[in-house]
């Protein structure tokens, strides 16, 4: 079994505790004082280690800080200690430190293991940790969700396995139906849009644009203005370089040139250089043939049609008026193209709203069977655990003073024709199924079973709790438990046994118990006193270890309110001797 021990907290400027030491036994640790002493804020300390809420009123007056410090026993294999490793924690001596720290201006920090963490780390590590109980917990008890987890919790795998399955198929279900509202619900808007885009990619169609067409067309309307004068120039260029067949006179580069080349060509022979220099000319005379049968052609072919410019025209208008209506005027027809083809896909998908809608008709429905059969699952899981839990924490009653009580649980669905089958009728379903789950008591025989919130007084709501809590730890154990003034309400024969039961449920888990009954702190293992100094302040000397005479002062002021009572300290004597011979 694995070990885990809160060893010791200490507290520094929290409430009224100024600085003081809280040792802990492995077994159970009654903690008692007068009321106001402090004795809560040990409750509150601890909180506030496991990751709890920081109030920076907790911080006493005149300090800058509070800080609370806690070391557990954790064996290296456990979970919480492996959890701790990979934050980058570390184990002194097996123990684990951790720390809080409140500012009086509401910052929080944390630290396990030298390290600084996320506060949501140490409330993650709590679960596997301590459970902590108090007046606020029986509240919550009271709370229907609360009872459906507990019950859930008891029955583990049982519940946990088709959970699972249940709330991942009631997570797909909400989505599908949520689809399938937005489709139908928005079928109108949808249509138009379809429409739209449909429209225009009839338009786009009618006038099949080209990518880089308009680019294209540009460049020949340029051309075609200009005709006249790009043919009188290139007629031009063409005579300067080639001549002019009706001017036989006319004097031409080509000609020239080759008159140039024929001079040099004479005397090539005699020097290399001006060899090299011919063979250059002939390059030019080659070049000047070549650009000017290009200007003949050029000039031959040059259309100046008006009919084609205005053909031209008409065609850059058409790619214009899809340009300005479906993309980007500077980026011209390849936008149109751009948008045609992401339109194309959004209209299919518009277009299939109708096989879309089967489709998720056909997948709800088969999810809605699903969820109901996954529901029947939980019913019947839970129903099996039920009758086993309410026997269990009815067993545990009889031990704590409630000889009589019963306890049992009403697990119940509400119909709803919009829901699921579940048993052959149509409920409600939810994240957690279709279960509605009660926890109800009949404290004495004749009594009918009654919900908790209203058939239960304070007292024996204090024992269902710990009832509940024992139970627990025979199934799901916590290394350590704290209770604090779980024994509220309670008095009697009754807080002898709510003692008795604490001190066994301490042979296999840390019990902490923070009581004002004489009763309850005589079967602890080690009872600790807390008590303010005389300017109202708990001090290192204010938390103390009561042994031998001490402890039987303090169960004697318990007990009658007077220390010194021959009365109260033969009663007290008598108390923990029962405990430890009970024991």
């Amino acid at each position: 079994m694995v070990v885990v021990v809160l060893e010791e907290m200490r507290i520094r400027s929290l409430g009224v505790i100024d600085d003081a030491v809280v040792e802990l036994s492995p077994g159970f640790t009654a903690v008692t004082g007068e009321t106001g002493a402090g004795k809560t804020m040990v409750v509150t300390s601890l909180g506030l280690l496991l990751g709890g809420r920081a109030d920076p009123a907790l911080v006493r007056i005149g300090a800058g800080k509070a800080v609370v410090e806690g070391r557990v026993t954790v064996p290296a294999d456990a979970s919480a200690a492996v959890r701790a490793e990979e934050a980058g924690a570390e184990l002194d001596d097996g123990a684990l430190l951790i720390s809080r720290t409140v500012s009086a201006e509401g910052r929080s920090r944390a630290h396990l293991g030298g390290r600084s963490v996320p506060v949501g780390l140490l409330a993650e590590l709590a679960d596997e940790l301590v459970a902590v109980h108090g007046q606020t917990d029986q509240q919550g008890l009271l709370k229907l969700t609360r009872q459906r987890q507990a019950l859930d919790r008891y029955a583990g795998d049982a519940v946990a396995v088709p959970l699972a399955k249940y709330a991942e198929a009631y997570r797909r279900l909400r989505a599908v139906t949520a689809e399938l509202d937005e489709i139908t619900t928005r079928a109108r808007e949808r249509a138009q849009e379809a429409d739209m885009l449909r429209f225009g990619l009839d338009e786009i169609a009618g006038v099949e644009p080209r990518a880089g067409e308009d680019t294209e067309l540009a460049e020949e309307a340029e051309r075609l203005g200009h005709a006249e004068a790009l043919s009188s120039a290139a007629t031009a260029a063409h005579a300067a370089l080639a001549g002019d067949p009706e001017d036989p006179e006319d004097i031409d580069a080509a000609t020239l040139v080759a008159g140039a080349q024929r001079a040099l060509e004479a005397v090539r022979s005699h020097d290399p250089a001006l060899a090299a220099l011919a063979d250059r000319i002939g390059e030019i005379g080659i070049l000047l043939g070549d650009v000017a049968g290009e200007l003949a052609g050029y000039a031959d072919d040059l259309d100046a049609d008006p009919l084609r410019l205005a053909a031209v025209e008409e065609r850059r208008a058409a790619l214009g008026a899809l340009t300005r209506k479906y993309g980007e005027y500077e980026k011209g027809v390849a936008a149109v193209l751009v948008w045609a083809e992401r339109s194309a896909g959004r209209l299919t998908e518009l277009d299939g709203d109708d096989e879309r809608i089967g489709e998720l008709t056909a997948e709800r429905d088969v999810l809605r069977s699903e969820l109901g059969g996954l529901a029947q699952a939980l019913t019947d899981a839970r129903t099996e655990a039920a009758e086993r839990f309410a026997a269990a924490v009815t067993a545990e009653l009889a031990s704590l003073a409630m000889p009589h009580a019963r306890v049992s649980f009403d697990i119940r669905q509400t119909e709803d024709p919009e829901g699921v089958e579940v048993g052959g009728r149509t409920v409600a379903c939810g994240p957690t199924g279709a279960d509605e789950v009660e926890l109800l008591l009949a404290p004495h025989p004749g009594a009918p079973p009654r919900p908790i919130a209203k058939g239960a007084s304070g007292g024996e709501l204090s024992r269902v709790m710990l009832a509940v809590e024992v139970v627990f730890a025979g199934t799901d154990p916590v290394p350590t438990y704290l209770f604090d003034e779980v024994d509220a309400g309670v008095g009697g024969k009754a807080a002898v046994e709510i003692g008795r039961r604490l001190a066994r449920l301490a042979k296999s888990a840390q019990v902490v118990v923070v009581t004002h009954l004489p009763q309850v702190a005589a079967f602890a293992d080690r009872q600790l006193l807390v008590e303010k100094t005389n300017d109202g302040s708990v001090t290192r000397s204010g938390v103390k270890v009561l042994e031998g005479e001490d402890r039987v002062r303090e169960l004697s002021r318990m007990l009658a309110g007077q220390e010194d009572s021959q009365t109260a300290r033969a009663h007290a004597e008598e108390l923990l001797a029962a405990a430890r011979a009970d024991a």
